[in-house]
Formats: C-alpha cells, sequence, structure tokens
C-alpha cells in the first residue's frame, strides 16, 4: 500500500527541521566588582540581565512557577527577586505577628494591607520595573522585585560571581542594576554585547562605589517613629 499524502507531507516536514541547525545557546558569565581599581570588593545581589535586540524572548515553563516572598524574622526572604513580567507573588507572613507589605515608589504600586500570622496575599507584578517592597509596621523590612521581559538574567553571589545560562547566540542590551548605585551610574554600565559560540564571559563589571542608602517613610510618607494622624487619608489602592 502506498503512504497516504499526509504521512509524506509528515516525513518531509520531519526531515526539513532535522536539517536545521540548533540555534546555539551560551552559557555567560561575569564578575560584578563595587569601588575603584584600588579599592575593589565584591557584592552579592547585582542583577544582570540580556534584552534581545530588535526581538523579544520567552520564559520557559519552568519559570512560571509561582514566585515567594517569605515574611519571617522581621525581613524579606529573598532580599531581591526576579519574576516575568506578567507573574503573581506570593507575601507569605511566616511571622507570628502582623505585617503590612507595600510598595509606593517605583515599578508596582500596592498595599496588602494588614494580616496576621499565617496568612498569604497576592500581587500581580504586571509591567517591567523595579518595585522596592517594605513593611508598614518594621522599618527594618525592605525587599526588591524586578520584573522582566527576558529571561537571561542573572544574580550575583556574595563573591560577585554571576551566571546567565543558555543565552541563545544573538545581538542584547546589557542592563545592570545595584540597589545602592545611583541610576546615571547603572545607565553609563548599559551597553550592546553580541553573544556567539565563541563568547562565554561578560568580564569584569565594575560599579562605583555603593551610596548609602537614606531611611524610607511609611505608606502615610512619615517617619515611623512619628503617630499617624487620624484623618490621614493613607496610601489610596490604585
Amino acid at each position: 500500500m502506498k503512504p497516504s499524502l499526509v504521512h509524506y507531507w509528515c516525513c518531509l516536514v520531519l526531515l526539513l527541521l532535522a536539517s536545521v541547525p540548533a540555534r546555539t545557546q551560551v552559557t555567560l558569565s561575569a564578575h560584578v566588582e563595587l569601588g575603584s581599581r584600588r579599592s575593589v570588593h565584591q557584592s552579592g545581589n547585582v542583577v544582570l540581565w540580556l534584552s534581545p535586540v530588535g526581538g523579544r524572548a520567552d520564559f520557559p515553563p519552568s519559570a512560571l512557577q509561582t514566585p515567594r516572598l517569605v515574611q519571617r524574622n522581621k525581613s524579606f526572604d529573598p532580599h531581591v527577586l526576579v519574576v516575568p513580567v506578567g507573574a503573581v507573588v506570593e507575601f507569605p507572613n511566616r511571622d507570628p505577628f502582623f505585617h503590612n507589605v507595600f510598595s509606593l515608589f517605583e515599578g508596582k504600586r500596592f498595599d496588602l494591607g494588614l494580616y496576621e500570622a499565617g496568612s498569604t496575599r497576592d500581587v500581580r507584578f504586571d509591567k517591567a520595573g523595579i518595585s522596592y517592597i517594605f513593611c508598614n509596621i518594621h522599618a527594618e523590612m525592605s525587599a526588591v522585585v524586578i520584573a522582566l521581559d527576558t529571561p537571561y538574567y542573572g544574580i550575583s553571589n556574595p563573591r560577585g560571581e554571576v551566571i546567565i545560562p543558555q543565552v541563545p547566540a544573538g545581538r542584547y542590551t546589557l542592563h545592570v542594576w545595584y540597589e545602592a548605585a545611583l541610576p546615571d551610574n547603572l545607565k553609563g554600565l548599559t551597553r550592546e554585547i553580541n553573544v556567539s559560540e565563541n563568547s562565554s564571559t561578560l568580564g569584569v563589571i565594575r560599579l562605583p562605589q555603593a551610596q548609602l542608602q537614606q531611611a524610607h517613610k511609611n505608606k502615610y510618607g512619615r517617619d515611623y517613629d512619628q503617630p499617624v494622624p487620624a484623618d490621614s487619608p493613607g496610601y489610596q489602592r490604585p
């Protein structure tokens, strides 16, 4: 019996696909240093990411799991969290007391209100950007959520080492973020790079000496040790 026309075309498509070479993927490394050449130290929580030039990249299914920013021991864990745009981040309260998580600045603006131990609330980060997260009760609590539209990123470890795995060959814009760096300094590190099978490192990323971070206000725009006026409208939910 002769093979059907459908069977013929299926075989042809499979042969054509098999003849297309797989796109080269590269694991990139980098090393982050803070300070000048004479006084250098490493730092964790520096984020590097690559945006395809003239195109877009999708996150793999494994990256679409629900991320969490856990409140534990009056701190957020992890301190820096990178998520894909559109991700829903859970904020579970694992402390034996109330928390009030909010973000009023860049990125996503939200106020989760007061919620008790053992409960969880969540936020969808629906646009690319950097969100600075605080607790309205505990001034020492802070975290950062970075929503990206590219899966090619890495976060430096305490030794300043960064790994960005499985980057397809091509042209990208390199972006750098560090919590204690000035925006203009970070902007100056943005540059276009070309990734090929012969490239495996982004070299040394040197950031100027970290700036002292200023104390933040509560969600009413007041110092944490100041009483909140009874008629204060507070933060208006978007």
